[in-house]
């Protein structure tokens, strides 16, 4: 049950974290500075929590890594569905707790994912998720693999910059997902078009971990 908490935890922080400095910045394309302040606050918020709760969870705090641990023998099944119904409830609560600060403050929205303008189609938005899930979710199974060693020390650190890397890159074109709890809470308060393209941030990522755990079983390297 721990590990389930923990999980929850840490995701309500991510969302809190991530989607707050998104909506306090008001997050734009045309603003580069922007941009930047939420590639780090999300990527930051995993370095944070990865090294809070990474020794109760693992600190998955994302169901597509969970699927993509799963899918690599890391984990069983239970504890796969468990950790994503824990996640979806921390993002829950971290909306939650965003909207209500956001509406006592004058501030509109919670940050929620969707294309970003009309020249970014569904098949580019569902593209671009599942490309930079399947590089986040490979950076996640590469860093925690017992084969590093004493690299896992810095797994943290080089998986929170690898998001920061992964926002930089994919903001553009979705927001950046990448995290289909990041994503569900969000446009549930959002609604509109947000909730009308919420499929494309659950299958896309899911299929993008797919597509990691798939690399990995061919790449990595067993001692």
């Amino acid at each position: 049950m721990k590990k389930y908490l923990a999980e929850m935890f840490g995701t309500m922080v991510l969302v809190l974290m991530g989607c707050g400095v998104a909506v306090s910045l008001g997050c734009t394309n045309a603003d580069p500075s922007t941009v930047i302040g939420t590639a780090l606050a999300f990527g930051l918020s995993v370095v944070a929590m990865a090294y809070t709760i990474g020794g109760v969870s693992g600190c998955h705090i994302n169901p597509a890594i969970t699927l993509g641990v799963f899918l690599s023998g890391r984990m069983n099944g239970k504890d796969a569905v468990g950790y994503m119904i824990s996640q979806v409830i921390g993002a829950l609560i971290g909306s939650t707790l965003l909207f209500v600060l956001t509406s006592n403050a004058g501030l509109t929205g919670t940050g929620a994912n969707d294309l970003q303008d009309a020249n970014v189609t569904v098949l580019g938005g569902l593209l671009a998720e599942i490309i930079f899930t399947c590089v986040f979710v490979l950076i996640v199974l590469g860093a925690t693999s017992k084969e590093n060693g004493e690299t896992n020390k810095f797994a943290g650190l080089a998986i929170g910059l690898g998001l920061v890397l992964i926002h930089l890159a994919c903001i553009r074109y979705t927001g950046t997902s990448v995290n289909p709890a990041r994503s569900i809470a969000p446009a549930l308060y959002a609604g509109g078009s947000a909730l009308e393209h919420l499929w494309i941030f659950i299958v896309g990522p899911f299929i993008g971990a797919c597509c990691a755990a798939g690399i990995w079983k061919v790449i990595e390297t067993k001692k």
